[in-house]
């Protein structure tokens, strides 16, 4: 049986898709995903970063297959900086290629190097569509637009229960995977989080292919889901609080102000607690520096 890591807790979707072990699902995922028809799993070649996390909780999931480097990410809110951020991710990724196959990117000769594919998973409940998320539309364009040397495309797919039906039917764990979180939302109507899991797990059909493994690590699959709706939790009322002391100053300086006061109260209350000042700063999705600023740390 797998064991959660100390350090950090993976969210349900690499629990299920990130592990050696389950890398059918994997190959299942990525022939969905890239509409190919390998077989063979082996060929799959995981390179995780270990120390990516975010509040906590590892939710990216990165292998190399047939010279193409995966990037996948799954996310229950929609954050349009996934470019930026996978870009980010994808660079380390790289370096720690070119390091392992003793590339020499400063000769004369052209390194080969494997395609990047950046996917978001999106099963968050604001109702987003699938889409292409690019690097471009962040950049800034007043006074005297300049056209970019750099671009990232994420693609970001809805994989909430019945979306995205083509995908789905495609990859049988991962229907099943949004099957789940579908029920354990359609419990949490009349029931709490722990009961509404338990219960979301009894009931996963015998044929599903993920029942065994559900039911084999049931108290890692309920600590990771409660985990999940925690932070989500959190990050909500955050955002909820600032808005509303916005509202309450009637414009949007006010909500912006409100937004930070929250944000630096947070991060006050986090320390306070024995949290490190990186943890701070993925929770809030800020530099580590703006953090040091706020508590006056050098």
């Amino acid at each position: 049986m797998a064991a959660v890591n100390r350090e950090h807790k993976d969210r349900l979707f690499t629990f299920l898709f990130g592990k050696k072990g389950n890398k059918e699902w994997t190959l299942s995922l990525y022939n969905a995903v890239n509409n190919t028809h390998y077989t063979d799993p082996d060929i799959i070649e995981f390179t995780t970063i270990e120390d990516a996390v975010y509040m906590g909780m590892k939710n990216d999931i990165s292998f190399i297959l047939c010279h193409v480097m995966n990037v996948y990410e799954q996310q229950s809110s929609y954050n349009p900086n996934m470019p930026v951020r996978q870009l980010m991710y994808a660079a380390k990724l790289y370096d720690k290629y070119i390091q392992q196959k003793r590339l020499n990117i400063y000769g004369r000769k052209l390194v080969p190097l494997p395609v990047p594919k950046l996917v978001v998973f999106y099963n968050g409940t604001e109702g987003e569509d699938d889409r292409i998320l690019k690097l471009s539309d962040a950049f800034i364009q007043e006074g005297n637009p300049q056209e970019a040397d750099i671009e990232a495309r994420v693609r970001m797919v809805n994989i909430n229960y019945r979306k995205s039906k083509s995908l789905l039917s495609s990859c049988r764990p991962l229907e099943e995977y949004a099957w789940l979180v579908s029920q354990i939302r359609e419990n949490q109507r009349t029931m709490g989080i722990e009961q509404a899991v338990d219960q979301a797990i009894q009931n996963v059909p015998k044929d599903f292919e993920i029942q065994e493994f559900l039911i084999g690590h049931r108290a890692e699959v309920k600590d990771l889901c409660i985990t999940e709706y925690n932070e989500a939790e959190t990050m909500q009322m955050i955002r909820e609080e600032g808005r509303e002391e916005g509202r309450e100053e009637g414009r949007e300086e006010g909500r912006e102000e409100g937004d930070l006061k929250r944000a630096r109260k947070t991060a006050a209350n986090m320390l306070k607690d024995g949290d490190s000042i990186d943890k701070v700063a993925r929770v809030l999705e800020l530099s580590p520096d703006i953090i040091r600023a706020w508590m006056g740390k050098s």
